[in-house]
């Protein structure tokens, strides 16, 4: 079964211009989430998808694979789709291009569900939140099923602690597997109105009916977000560097 990965990567950001070309150590942030990436074990093709020349030309240069797509899609996934399109991969996997410390084991687990069951069409990774993490709305939060499926994800709190209660606080991990089929369906729909609600795209699946295996992982990647997270990364993959 042939398992594509995806880094969808792009010159314009509103908070941090640039991001995928910024330099952390040396190199273009988007080369280290490539190497990273490059290492799980499930991947059988690696791309960077980008509107931007300019990511095209960095990735070539460092010997990655990439595929100029569209300026018109509105989502990493949308982008993704394009792909899956144009390459004959049966699961797809979405990377964020802006975690440089990205673990590819989290890969491997993500992808592994829909290896194991043909029955699963897309999965994702969670992990314990932290309980200044309970109340941001930039983190994302997910409830889960018996099954490990998700019920739903939300900015808020959830569940709401009504009453003393055991249950954790889960944090979902940004990393998405779908399969070709239900990848290519998704880009068809139109935004529905819980995802247009919490501004999370994910949240279309399961507005139309569709289940997300959520496997736990348990440490979150570093987004790359602010000029705080750019140093700070600087700083890990330096010291690093330098060992």
């Amino acid at each position: 079964m042939k398992v594509i990965g995806v880094i969808p990567a792009r010159l314009a950001a509103t908070r941090l211009p640039n991001k995928p070309l910024l330099d952390i150590a040396g190199k273009p942030m988007i080369q280290w989430v490539w190497e990273r990436a490059s290492q799980a074990r499930t991947l059988d093709e690696l791309y960077i998808a980008t509107p931007d020349p300019e990511i095209v030309e960095a990735a070539h240069a460092f010997g990655a694979q990439a595929m100029l797509t569209s300026h018109a899609h509105r989502s990493g996934t949308d982008r993704m789709a394009e792909v899956a399109r144009n390459t004959d991969g049966e699961i797809y996997v979405n990377i964020q291009g802006d975690e440089p410390l990205l673990n590819p084991e989290a890969i491997d687990r993500a992808v592994q569900p829909l290896l194991d069951d043909p029955s699963v069409m897309m999965s994702s990774l969670y992990c314990h939140a932290q309980p200044e993490d309970y109340e941001a709305p930039s983190v994302v939060k997910v409830v889960v099923d018996q099954n490990s499926d998700a019920l739903y994800f939300s900015r808020s709190r959830i569940p709401y602690p009504r009453e003393a209660s055991d249950v954790p606080v889960l944090r979902h991990i940004g990393l998405y597997v779908f399969r070709k089929s239900l990848l290519l369906q998704y880009a068809q729909w139109e935004p529905t109105p819980l995802e247009r609600t919490e501004s999370l795209e994910q949240l279309r699946v399961l507005e139309h009916g569709y289940k997300i295996r959520m496997v736990y992982f348990p440490q979150p990647s570093i987004a790359v977000d602010t000029e705080t997270d750019l140093q700070r990364v600087r700083t890990i993959l330096s010291s690093a560097g330098s060992m």
